[in-house]
């Protein structure tokens, strides 16, 4: 699963230890997210789309090799 977490993370000027603290994960959780090493649990995808304030699919979603 690909996604445009560090694009959105750049966007609200926040480091990866500031994006980590927002969402209560550490931030070897946010290196993993943004190297799509670690896929989110629903909890943790709602909590980025709330604080990106856009929908989860603008954050996450699917090349045609991850199908």
């Amino acid at each position: 699963m690909e996604n445009n977490i560090k694009l959105f993370r750049a966007k609200l000027g926040y480091t990866q230890e500031d994006l980590a603290k927002k969402v209560n994960v550490t931030r070897q959780t946010i290196i993993a997210l943004e190297k799509g090493s670690y896929t989110p649990s629903l909890e943790l995808a709602f909590k980025l789309s709330d604080l990106f304030q856009v929908h989860i699919e603008e954050i996450f979603y699917r090349t045609e090799d991850t199908k």
